[in-house]
């Protein structure tokens, strides 16, 4: 049986520092290896051009131990896409050898369908140890319109194929429906098809990376290193929020369109609070999902805090953000999420 089991009874001081330095390093260096090796062999110049992708290495939970180079905006994406095939799939149900796909932001895809995660669990000795994932931005993936980005959108329906969470291979064995189904719903079967295998190679990469670190240093050494990066990360985040004044703070801006967008801030000296559920319902197809609203929150926290601390899971952990079911930031089913970027950044 597959299992989460934390470190064995003991703490960081019972390992060496330079080893957790040294392994920290080393997860930042294989998330950028993840991301050279998906550039290189990607097919669509969004992607090796632009650097429309992200990759990251994540805990056995599912938290960003360290994240690779790319668009800001996608790091926070790859820990709540791993969230959503914990919520599909039972620990029982996640194996070595096996691949997730998703791009639905009702399943974990987070932004919208062009951008697809990937992500693969790490097992060592059957012990599940962490997660390797990369997202990138596939030029089209069917619906209304070339290129999957329809501004006469209302539902998600209309923006193209939605790959919620599922199995690309299983045990290491290809699921060729899913590939097929993939491949009959874009207009670019052929960058669609190099795209894909170019996010597949830097899993595979990662997942080697990962191992050799576990080899050389030990399961519960590895582990230990992560959770101490996460501690360092949550402790660099609340001293930098001890310096903040703390109060509430609101303000509101008139969009172009007339609506009007309005946060409020709460701040202590344990909390970050963003309350974002005052704002105008969901429309077209330029709403974000309430995780994707919580990266764009995450972006400006980390701005405002501490910029030089590792952006991990345990950062992140004094940051609260209060969003309503049926607004622009957070969106229900089956509305259209086509240009959620858009959204994020005034928010």
């Amino acid at each position: 049986m597959n299992d989460m089991t934390t470190v064995k009874a003991t703490t960081t001081k019972d390992f060496d520092p330079v080893t957790f330095d040294i392994i920290q390093s080393a997860l930042e260096a294989i998330a950028d290896e993840m991301f050279v090796a998906q550039v290189k062999t990607s097919m669509s110049a969004i992607i090796y051009e632009v650097l429309d992708l992200s990759t990251s290495v994540l805990d056995r939970h599912g938290e960003i131990a360290a994240s690779g180079a790319g668009i800001p905006a996608f790091i926070g994406v790859l820990d709540k896409a791993i969230k959503g095939i914990f919520k599909k799939y039972s620990l029982d149900e996640i194996k070595p050898g096996d691949v997730f796909a998703s791009n639905d932001p009702y399943f974990g895809g987070v932004t919208h369908l062009n951008d697809m995660v990937l992500a693969a669990p790490v097992f060592h000795e059957g012990r599940l140890i962490a997660w390797v994932s990369n997202i990138a931005h596939w030029n089209d993936v069917g619906g209304n319109v070339p290129g999957s980005m329809s501004t006469d959108a209302t539902e998600i329906f209309q923006e193209g194929v939605r790959i919620p969470a599922v199995k690309l291979f299983e045990e290491g064995r290809e699921n060729k429906a899913v590939f097929d189904i993939l491949y009959v719903n874009t207009r670019l079967p052929d960058y669609l098809r190099g795209d894909l295998w170019a996010g597949i190679a830097g899993l595979r990469i990662g997942e080697r990376r990962v191992l050799e670190l576990v080899e050389k240093y030990g399961a519960d050494t590895f582990e230990a290193a992560v959770d101490d990066y996460m501690q360092l990360g949550e402790r660099r985040a609340r001293a930098a929020l001890r310096n903040i004044p703390e109060g509430t703070y609101t303000f509101e801006e008139e969009q172009d369109t007339g609506a009007i967008h309005r946060v409020t801030l709460t701040i202590n000296a344990d909390e970050f609070v963003v309350d974002l559920t005052d704002n105008p319902k969901q429309k077209g197809s330029s709403n974000s999902s309430r995780e994707g609203t919580e990266i764009a929150v995450q972006l400006a926290f980390k701005a405002f805090t501490d910029p030089d601390a590792p952006g991990n899971g345990g950062f992140f952990r004094p940051l609260k953000v209060v969003t309503k079911p049926g607004t622009i930031f957070h969106v229900e089913a089956p509305g259209a999420l086509g240009y959620y970027s858009e959204v994020e950044i005034r928010g």
